[in-house]
C-alpha cells in the first residue's frame, strides 16, 4: 500500500481502506491443534507484527454489552426507556435521548463501565506478551483503551474509530478532543433517575453548542491531531516494513465494519508475498483460499487461542 499525505503532511486515511472482498472464502479444515502450532511458528520467524482488533477481541476478552452484564448494571434504564429499545449497551446508545442530561446520564455510565473501571484484561496482557519482543503495531476499531492498559507503547497504537474517555463539539466546529474522565466520574455520582445534573451537561468551549462522544458514529466525528500522527506512525510503519516478513494478527474483525481491517488486511497479503495472515473470530474465521499456506483461519474461543498460541510462542 502506498500512503499520501495530506494536511500538514499526514497521511490520507482514505488509503487505509479498502471495500474489496474476497471471492474464495473457505473454512479451513485444519485440525486445531496444527492451527494452533502454525500461527505460533509463523510468529516466532516473523519480523514483525500487525495487530488488526475490532469488537469480538474486546467481546472474547470479557467486554460484553448484552447479556447479565447489561442487564445487572442498567437495570434502571431498561425500566426507564423500555426493554424494547434497551437491548444491549450498543443498542442503547443510539436511543434518541429526550435531553443532554438524559443522553450523558447514559453515556457516562456507559464509558466508565467499558473504558475506566476494567482493568487491563487477560486476552489483552497474553497478546502483549506473544509480540513485545517483536517490531509490532496496532490497527484497531476498539474504543476501550485495553491496549494501552496491557502494556502495549501508545505509540504502536492506531484506534481509529475514537476513544470513549474523550468527547467532542457535536457538530465538530474545531478539529480537538477533550479528556472526560473526571467529568464521566462527576455524572455518575450525581445521577438521579437517569440524568444527570444540568450543571454537568458539557458545552462546547468554542461554539457553545452541544458535546458528543469522540466516536465515529456520523460526519462530524473529530480526527484530532493525536488522530492524524497515530496515523502517519501507522504509514511509517507499514512503508519501513513493506519488503519484510510480516505476519498479519485479526481478532475478532466481523464484517459490520471490514473496510478498515478485514479487507485492507486481504489486501495486503495479496500485494505482498511476504505477508501471511492469522485470523482469529468466533463465526467469521473465513479465509481466501488461495492464499494457501499464508492463511490460518481459527474458529471458536478467541481467549483459548490466544493463550494457546503465546504457550507455543514463549
Amino acid at each position: 500500500m502506498i500512503f499520501k499525505k495530506i494536511r500538514k503532511g499526514h497521511a490520507d486515511w482514505r488509503n487505509f481502506l479498502c471495500s474489496t472482498p474476497a471471492r474464495d472464502y473457505v473454512f479451513q479444515k485444519d485440525a486445531y491443534e496444527d492451527q494452533i502450532d502454525r500461527a505460533a511458528k509463523n510468529i516466532r520467524n516473523t519480523d514483525c507484527v500487525i495487530i488488526g482488533a475490532g469488537a469480538g477481541a474486546s467481546t472474547a476478552a470479557g467486554i460484553q454489552y448484552d447479556g447479565k452484564r447489561f442487564t445487572d448494571n442498567f437495570a434502571e434504564f431498561i425500566k426507564k426507556y423500555g426493554e424494547h429499545y434497551m437491548t444491549d449497551m450498543y443498542a442503547a446508545g443510539f436511543y434518541p435521548y429526550p435531553s443532554e442530561e438524559a443522553k450523558w446520564g447514559y453515556w457516562s455510565k456507559h464509558a466508565l463501565m467499558n473504558r475506566f473501571d476494567p482493568p487491563a484484561l487477560p486476552l489483552y496482557t497474553e497478546l502483549y506478551d506473544i509480540v513485545k519482543n517483536k517490531e509490532y503495531f496496532i490497527l484497531t476499531t476498539n474504543v476501550d483503551h485495553q491496549f494501552y492498559k496491557a502494556g502495549f507503547d501508545e505509540k504502536r497504537i492506531f484506534a481509529t474509530q475514537g476513544d470513549y474517555g474523550k468527547i467532542q463539539c457535536q457538530k465538530a466546529c474545531h478539529p480537538k478532543t477533550y479528556g472526560a474522565k473526571d467529568l464521566f466520574r462527576k455524572m455518575d455520582k450525581a445521577r438521579r433517575d437517569c440524568l444527570i445534573p444540568s450543571e454537568l451537561v458539557p458545552k462546547c468551549p468554542v461554539c457553545g453548542g452541544n458535546m458528543a462522544m469522540n466516536l465515529r458514529c456520523d460526519n462530524y466525528f473529530v480526527e484530532d491531531e493525536a488522530w492524524h500522527e497515530a496515523a502517519d506512525r501507522y504509514a511509517d510503519f507499514m512503508e519501513q516494513n513493506k519488503d519484510k516478513k510480516v505476519v498479519l494478527l485479526e481478532l475478532g474483525v466481523g464484517f459490520n465494519t471490514p473496510i478498515i481491517i478485514r479487507f485492507p488486511f486481504e489486501k495486503m497479503v495479496w500485494e505482498n508475498s511476504s505477508y501471511s495472515l492469522i485470523r482469529l473470530n468466533m463465526d467469521e474465521a473465513v479465509v481466501p483460499e488461495s492464499f494457501g499456506k499464508r492463511a490460518i483461519g481459527i474458529g471458536g474461543d478467541m481467549a483459548k487461542a490466544i493463550t494457546d498460541i503465546r504457550g507455543k510462542v514463549l
